[in-house]
């Protein structure tokens, strides 16, 4: 089947969190939104059609979860990424970021210090500070062009009593999909000093390189005992606001745990249209993913190319994974207000302002490049035009 990922939508007026906020969060109505991560495309059409039939029932009722759904979603992990997922390691929550909160609950206690390696989504900060804990930073090395864990500093942050660790994979906003050794290196490291990692996953089908994600907790059993995994088909699909994820735990006990503090919040359950619509998502969509790849690997490299021929000041950070463009914009001199100035009044657009994700972030940008590649090329010629006024 053919797709036609050009094509534009008028996502206006539609709830939008992306589109319908432009006035109130960057002071302009015409502000063209790159920002948050979600797409301006469709769903597959097997989704849609099975909203649109879970929708005429007209009975919008307490859901239960099947063998099917639980098979659609251990099939897909086996078939793509060769991890053999038991159903009864799986727990359904209402996002991955709420996850990473009861996760962070029931791996640690207050005052604890827990470790992220910036700069890395915003999230992570506020599940750990919120959760009265301590943040412990391990900056990633920009290292020709690409990130790297700097394992020394990661080791002194270990050694000095960190017990818990929040894992990217694929790395957001960096783009980097880990490779087998360097994730074997940060498991010997946490095996060492009794790590145990959380491991947001939620962008592990999105990969553009010739490269493969590598679920953490495949490395070994022990390091599967000692993992909490957060997944969900929202980031894969396009469909966050159908509140479908869960996590995969594998140690009994860190289940129960788990599971526990999931019925004490009363934050348990699957929402009406969650799982037929990952059914659909795992079982019928497989084709729409592989051409949406190819369509955002083209906008990678359109993007990559306009930026360094067109405005050779900006350095791209080219992305093995996820569909964001990591930018480089240090050499512009310019303040984190001066640069949302630049974005937001001078240009017309909404990149995300790279100091959300950490002081390691100040002075990049994060680019949304999961949309139609008319309106790639409207926002990159306007940050452009807005640039060489300013220069």
């Amino acid at each position: 089947m053919t797709y036609q990922f050009d094509e534009q939508f008028e996502r206006k007026g539609t709830l939008s969190l992306k589109w319908d906020q432009a006035e109130s969060l960057f002071g302009d109505p015409d502000v063209l939104p790159l920002w948050v991560a979600d797409m301006d495309f469709r769903c597959p059409p097997a989704i849609i059609e099975t909203v649109k039939q879970r929708a005429e029932l007209g009975m919008y009722g307490y859901t239960i979860r099947t063998h099917e759904y639980l098979d659609a979603i251990t099939s897909w992990f086996s078939r793509r990424h060769h991890w053999q997922i038991q159903p009864e390691w799986l727990t359904d929550t209402p996002g991955v970021v709420p996850a990473l909160g009861v996760a962070i609950q029931v791996l640690s206690e207050p005052g604890d210090q827990v470790i992220l390696q910036s700069p890395v989504y915003n999230p992570f900060y506020d599940v750990i500070r919120k959760n009265g804990r301590q943040v412990a930073q391990n900056p990633l090395v920009l290292r020709n062009g690409r990130y790297e864990m700097d394992y020394e500093q990661l080791e002194s942050l270990m050694r000095d009593g960190a017990k818990l660790l929040l894992l990217c994979s694929p790395h957001n906003p960096g783009g980097r999909v880990w490779d087998r050794e360097e994730l074997e290196h940060l498991g010997r490291l946490c095996e060492q000093y009794d790590v145990r990692v959380i491991s947001d996953e939620i962008h592990c089908d999105l990969i553009l390189a010739d490269k493969k994600h590598i679920p953490f907790a495949t490395l070994s059993e022990t390091i599967a005992e000692r993992t909490v995994t957060c997944l969900a088909p929202s980031k894969t699909f396009n469909m966050p606001g159908l509140n479908s994820s869960f996590t995969c735990i594998s140690n009994p006990e860190m289940k129960r745990l788990f599971d526990e503090q999931v019925q004490t919040l009363a934050v348990g359950g699957v929402s009406f249209f969650g799982p037929p619509a990952t059914i659909a998502a795992y079982n019928e969509s497989e084709d729409w993913l592989e051409a949406l790849l190819n369509y955002v690997r083209g906008n990678m490299e359109y993007a990559i190319s306009f930026i360094k021929d067109q405005m050779p000041m900006l350095n791209p950070i080219v992305s093995e994974g996820t569909y964001l463009l990591w930018v480089d914009c240090r050499k512009l001199g310019l303040n984190t207000d001066a640069l949302k100035q630049l974005m937001y009044q001078e240009a017309k657009i909404a990149f995300n302002e790279g100091s959300l994700y950490g002081e390691q972030g100040t002075g990049f940008l994060r680019i949304n490049l999961a949309c139609p590649r008319p309106l790639l090329s409207k926002a990159l010629d306007q940050f452009k035009g807005a640039i060489e006024r300013m220069l």
